[in-house]
């Protein structure tokens, strides 16, 4: 009891030397401290990534807002949130994922925001990118492009023409 109520003194006075009235403040306070646990505890919640073991095989197209792990053999295209290609694994299809981190081989294009090939990696095929990082060792067969959206398959065509009807050259003519 006596170390509790120690928790608790430095609260009230410090609102008191804050604010005429300590009763008023002490109410904010104690919402404050609970509406943070709830916001806290809500970011534990992400499942964890799905793992495709080495001794599986894919004939067909993965797509999940959520994490993959792929250790195994797909022939197919993937579509995920964070993607892991795993030094045993083969991709035979495009790859689209906001992080791609590539330890395994691919044979297709690459689409992500952001792509890395480690020192194991191994890339048949072109990468579209925000931003890549290519570690010595890695073996890449391919044309690398820069885009602001990657994600989107038809996104630097669309933005291409869009400059030239300017909206500042409408109001003025």
């Amino acid at each position: 009891m006596f170390s509790k109520s120690k928790i608790n003194e430095p609260g009230p006075k410090d609102d008191a030397a804050k604010t005429s009235t300590p009763a008023a403040s002490a109410q904010p306070a104690s919402a404050a401290p609970k509406s943070n646990e709830f916001k806290a505890s809500a970011p534990k919640a992400k499942p964890p990534a799905s793992v495709l073991s080495s001794d599986l095989h894919i004939t067909g197209n993965l797509k999940t807002t959520g994490d993959i792990q792929v250790e195994g053999t797909v022939e197919g295209d993937i579509r995920a949130h964070l993607l892991t290609i795993g030094e045993t694994a083969t991709i035979k299809g495009e790859v689209t994922a906001d992080d791609v981190v590539i330890n395994g081989r691919i044979v297709g294009r690459v689409r992500g925001l952001k792509v890395r090939l480690t020192s194991t990696a191994r890339v048949e095929g072109d990468i579209i990118h925000k931003t890549i990082a290519i570690e010595s060792g890695a073996h890449f067969e391919g044309s690398v492009q820069r885009q602001d959206d990657p994600l989107n398959p038809g996104g630097a065509k669309q933005a291409a023409p869009a400059p030239a009807p300017k909206p500042q050259g409408q109001p003025q003519g």
